[in-house]
């Protein structure tokens, strides 16, 4: 989107209740696991595969603008395990954002490796699957990498597709494609898992401030 207003300071009305206002992302508010994970990475021999278990919670933010723009969004944190096991196999911060007035979505995505990511996509307030992507040099959806990463497992690509079933579940399919050394050709390091709710989202702090307000009379 270049079509932007010309005044870039005055602020719009954000709506304290960001559960309301989530569009495509409501589905994902809220404290959810998912014990199906299949994970594809690769491995000096060859690609490896191996089994996981998502701890996955996704809580709401106030509204966040940039003078005119408005965003609305969750807060995440994965915590990945394999099955049997205690050490962490994967750890993943960020936000979910989506834009109302354009239905632009963002991610955002840190992990303890040394590596960010900004991924973006469109969609409409009822999608029930939608799409964000990252790519490589990119200063407005891009990758940022230790340089151990960038020399051995370097990202050029991500992608991740969620969708939200009509069982009060979603599901992922994301590929990360890397380009690593001993490999003829880039690798597509594949996840995908289906989460099932175990607990509501905790309204975002200025909603759970007027709920609080109103039971007080």
């Amino acid at each position: 989107m270049t079509d932007f207003p010309k005044d870039i300071y005055t602020e719009p009305e954000v709506d304290p209740d960001t559960l309301a206002n989530l569009g495509p992302l409501a589905g994902l508010a809220g404290i959810w696991r998912g014990a199906a994970g299949h994970d594809v990475n690769p491995k000096a021999d060859g690609p490896e595969h191996d089994a996981y278990i998502e701890h996955a919670e996704m809580q709401p933010i106030d509204g966040q603008t940039n003078g005119p723009q408005l965003f609305y969004g969750l807060r995440y944190h994965l915590h990945i395990v394999q099955p049997g096991e205690v050490e962490t196999f994967h750890d993943q911060v960020g936000y979910w954002l989506w834009e109302p007035a354009t239905g632009n979505l963002i991610q955002t995505l840190t992990i303890p490796r040394g590596q960010t990511a900004m991924a973006t996509g469109r969609a409409k307030a009822d999608d029930k699957t939608f799409s964000v992507e990252a790519v490589r040099g990119s200063t407005e959806n891009g990758i940022c990498s230790n340089p151990f990463l960038e020399h051995a497992f370097k990202t050029d690509h991500y992608r991740i597709t969620i969708t939200l079933h009509d069982d009060g579940t979603w599901s992922y399919q994301q590929t990360t494609t890397l380009i690593v050394p001993g490999y003829a050709a880039p690798f597509a390091h594949t996840d995908q898992n289906t989460l099932h709710k175990i607990g509501e989202a905790t309204p975002n702090p200025t909603a759970l401030a007027a709920m609080k307000a109103k039971a007080a009379g």
